[in-house]
């Protein structure tokens, strides 16, 4: 077998295990020699070894005999040790398989990169410190915390980072996984008493990412683990991207010492969608469905409309425009806004639901930390008046209640005083990007 005879191998091996899995586990592979029928090869890390003899290795056995007959066997090292210490013939592979249940990568999402990541005023910092550790550079902010509502793009930007690296830096180990697929390959590496390999498999990673944490909250066995494999890779330098629903703070039933770990980094907050950031989104996907739906015609506002209407979050706004997309091309017809109000009655009539007086001052004064009654009450003091303008104006916008009737659920006050309240927010959401922030959010709490 010669180098130019694996060079050959390596082509036909690319057409069988498909373009992601050769740039990640064949090409890295480096052919030293065949002596007494054992092929070596030499791999970046143990784990490119250990993945490639389990799931490869017979694939590879099996053209490189075709080539070679004397080829019997495969064994792999790490190109650093080579020369130190022999490594000792396996059937397969001198280094041992580790279990599938053990392999903890989980699989990516084609459509979530950076390309297809629509950045808008609510997630351009979360966008920017996720393009950072892409690029990987020096590690300057360890772990990356991103935490934010559902349907914001946590999980988009994790798998984006994820493509990035496996594009950029193949030789790296990158680890994408759920908090609840790194408790499950824990439980079923303690059940099959594998709990050094999984403790070397976690720890050998290069980036690791860990999607949902929240869901290890409570389990205690499981939180010492993560907790004990968090410290060794930022030990080793190693980057570590996490996220949640909420801050690290506000995760109950979650170790202090694992809140103050994942503290110690960037926390980033993905901020509910706007409706500059929602039509943003529209149009992208439009884009994409172009060329499925090339005869498709789409009628002025149809994406307006559903920016505005829909701000529940962007899966629902995604699956909207699938299901309107295929909607009119099976009738045929093109998406005009009588189709769109048709064919989404349903998803419309759910982004409306009634909202009452006496629950936008609820959440109001719990968003604000103040007493129901202090927001109601009589009080002037700034801390009380400008969160009972923003639940006057809310009540206006979220509501069919009148000025006379909104005025006396907020202490008998005149009609006056809500239309004076009304106007100082709307004119505060354009100067004040806090107040903008705030409402958006409150927004989005009432119409979930």
């Amino acid at each position: 077998m010669t180098q130019e005879q694996w060079g050959q191998l390596k082509q036909k091996l690319q057409q069988s295990v498909g373009q992601s899995n050769f740039k990640n586990w064949i090409e890295p592979l480096e052919f030293a020699r065949v002596d007494d029928g054992v092929a070596t090869f030499h791999v970046p890390t143990t784990f490119l070894g250990n993945y490639v003899s389990q799931h490869f290795g017979e694939l590879i056995l099996y053209q490189m005999s075709n080539l070679s007959p004397d080829v019997r066997r495969l064994q792999f090292r790490v190109a650093a040790n080579s020369g130190a210490r022999p490594s000792r013939p396996a059937t397969l592979a001198s280094v041992e398989p580790i279990a599938d249940s053990i392999v903890p990568s989980a699989p990516l999402d084609e459509r979530f990169t950076f390309d297809s990541f629509v950045v808008g005023k609510p997630n351009e910092l979360a966008h920017a410190a996720a393009r950072r550790v892409a690029e990987c550079g020096p590690v300057t902010f360890n772990p990356l915390f991103l935490y934010g509502g559902v349907g914001l793009g946590k999980t988009h930007l994790m798998h984006a980072i994820a493509w990035e690296l496996k594009i950029t830096r193949p030789d790296l180990n990158v680890v994408y996984l759920s908090a609840e697929q790194f408790m499950y390959r824990f439980v079923q590496a303690l059940r099959d008493r594998k709990m050094m390999d999984f403790k070397s498999v976690f720890r050998s990673v290069d980036v690791l990412m860990v999607d949902d944490v929240q869901f290890i909250a409570g389990k205690d066995s499981t939180q010492e683990e993560f907790f004990h494999t968090f410290n060794a890779l930022v030990d080793q330098n190693k980057q570590i991207v996490i996220s949640a629903d909420r801050a690290p703070g506000e995760i109950a039933n979650l170790e202090e010492r694992i809140k103050s770990r994942l503290q110690c980094g960037l926390v980033v907050d993905l901020h509910p969608t706007d409706y500059e950031l929602r039509l943003g989104i529209l149009q992208s996907k439009v884009d994409r469905y172009r060329a499925q739906y090339p005869d498709l015609a789409l009628s002025d506002g149809v994406l307006e409309f559903l920016a505005h209407r829909i701000s529940t979050n962007v899966r629902v706004l995604e699956g909207a425009m699938t299901r309107l997309f295929a909607f009119a091309s099976l009738v045929r017809k093109p998406i005009t806004l009588e189709l769109t109000q048709d064919c989404l009655a349903d998803v419309l009539r759910a982004s409306e639901r009634k909202v009452s007086i006496e629950e936008i001052q609820r959440k109001v004064s719990d968003h604000y930390n103040i007493r129901l009654s202090d927001m109601i009450g009589p009080k002037r003091t700034r801390c009380y008046a400008r969160p009972r303008q923003v639940a006057m104006y809310l009540c206006k916008q979220m509501t069919s209640r009148s000025l006379p009737e909104i005025g006396r659920r907020f202490g008998g006050r005149d009609h006056t005083t809500i239309m004076h309240g009304v106007k100082r927010i709307d004119e505060l959401r354009i100067q004040d990007a806090q107040i903008a922030e705030d409402l958006e959010l409150l927004r989005r709490t009432l119409e979930g």
